[in-house]
């Protein structure tokens, strides 16, 4: 008798379906990764792509939306674990003297802190910080809910002195909306001003299409200068620190074309397929 052949299982469905709570909070965020990609990739189809559509919806439903992903991200900020990266950028500006410069000034530090997760970072630096804490789905009243792909880039246009960009991009779904995050937070900056920029390392230590050199000459293609950096082999985290200079302006569509496409940088199956594109 031939033995039954087991179902086969649908593009987008998870051994982890059952419930997200046997998942550990890297693996939990993974797989919304996956699912946001393949909804994006979706979005816009043919009625063939729907079935598919509402099985990713449904997915991420089970697995607790997006309020879910923000908790677990949030508690990588706890002190017990390190504290926040906010504490890295805090160090580095006291470092560059940016606190002289603008303690007890009327108009103080305006730094945009986008996918903030907590609204008091910044609280015991008041004297000298003005945040603005925002993200796409508000956990708090005092972090404003904004999309900061769609602010208006005319009246934002150089109006920041700093912006914080941290553990945001790798939850961008698409390539190319992550060239465009970082092509706008350079656009919102004052000249001279600050991008602090947090990933996990693996994104750019063990990428196939990004690599630690190829990340420092994207962010000069878009007029941004690496000040600072820090990680460490084998690490869960990288910081970068880039500054606006007045003398480094965003470079012309034909030295923007490399960054365009992807470009393999390092073979191997174990690698990543995290990339940036212009």
């Amino acid at each position: 008798m031939a033995k039954p052949r087991n179902r086969k299982r649908p593009v987008t469905s998870s051994p982890y379906d059952h419930t997200h709570q046997t998942l550990s909070g890297h693996n939990l965020i993974r797989r919304f990764h996956v699912l946001l990609k393949r909804q994006a990739l979706l979005a816009g189809g043919s009625s063939s792509t729907s079935y598919e559509l509402t099985d990713i919806e449904n997915e991420i439903n089970r697995l607790g939306g997006l309020e879910t992903y923000q908790r677990i991200s949030a508690q990588g900020q706890i002190d017990a674990r390190g504290g926040g990266s906010h504490k890295v950028f805090i160090e580095w500006m006291l470092q560059k003297d940016v606190k002289r410069k603008w303690e007890g000034k009327p108009n103080r530090f305006k730094l945009l802190e986008v996918g903030a997760l907590k609204h008091d970072n910044y609280v015991s630096h008041a004297s000298w910080i003005d945040c603005m804490p925002i993200d796409l789905r508000s956990r708090h009243p005092l972090i404003h809910e904004q999309d900061f792909l769609k602010m208006d880039e005319q009246a934002q246009r150089g109006q920041w002195d700093g912006i914080s960009l941290s553990l945001v991009i790798n939850f961008v779904p698409d390539a190319h909306d992550r060239g465009k995050m970082l092509t706008v937070a350079h656009d919102f900056l004052r000249e001279g001003g600050y991008l602090f920029l947090a990933l996990p390392l693996p994104c750019v230590s063990n990428s196939r299409y990004l690599s630690f050199d190829r990340l420092k000459k994207l962010m000069l293609v878009l007029g941004s200068a690496l000040l600072e950096e820090r990680w460490k082999e084998g690490g869960k985290m990288g910081y970068w620190l880039y500054h606006k200079k007045r003398n480094i302006h965003p470079c012309g569509a034909e030295t923007r074309k490399p960054f365009t496409k992807k470009e393999v940088l390092r073979e191997g199956r174990d690698r990543n397929n995290f990339a940036i594109l212009l």
